[in-house]
């Protein structure tokens, strides 16, 4: 199986999936699309992981949950998102305690079709790569991440890029907020 990954550039795939957003009894699920953000003027911070019940996975949703504010401040959604169900997410948030107060979705995608679309499986497991799309709110791919499964994601560097990206002008290697561009 090669990966044709939806890169910069491209239009990210119309989508339509069911998402844990609460653990109250009633209120857990919620399909979420991609005309959320898109109908928000809001940009799109989409993270996948491969598995629930892992070790390096929950490092990661826990982070990006952690500068959850500082998304927002941005004008962004986040998502999270992996190939298991709603039903495998619940539980996880359920028993793993810094899952339990997340503040953004996490999308199942179970029946892959996602994950596919975006060409981000694994060949033998057919697991997502831990891949970081940013979407502009026009639904254009500006920036992707792909790492293998064993290494996670640095946080603040989605938030350095997304920032990046915002400026819509030229930023320098290394370039934080608050530093001047090269445009200025």
């Amino acid at each position: 199986m090669k990966n044709h990954i939806i890169s910069v550039g491209s239009d990210f795939p119309e989508f339509k999936k069911l998402a844990v957003v609460s653990l109250d009894k009633g209120n857990e699920f919620y399909e979420v699309s991609s005309d959320d953000y898109k109908n928000s003027g809001k940009w799109l911070v989409m993270f996948w992981w491969p598995k629930d019940f892992t070790f390096v996975c929950p490092t990661e949703i826990a982070e990006f949950n952690s500068k959850f504010e500082d998304f927002q401040d941005r004008d962004t959604m986040v998502i999270g998102a992996s190939t298991d169900s709603e039903f495998v997410h619940l539980a996880w948030r359920k028993n793993h305690d810094d899952l339990r107060g997340l503040k953004f979705p996490m999308l199942a995608d179970t029946s892959k079709s996602l994950a596919e679309e975006l060409g981000i499986l694994e060949a033998n497991e057919r697991v997502a790569y831990r891949v970081t799309y940013i979407v502009d709110p026009q639904g254009i791919v500006r920036w992707v991440a792909v790492n293998d499964l064993s290494v996670g994601r640095n946080v603040n560097e989605v938030i350095r890029v997304l920032d990046a990206l915002q400026t819509d002008e030229l930023c320098p290697c290394n370039w934080v907020k608050g530093e001047e561009t090269l445009s200025a």
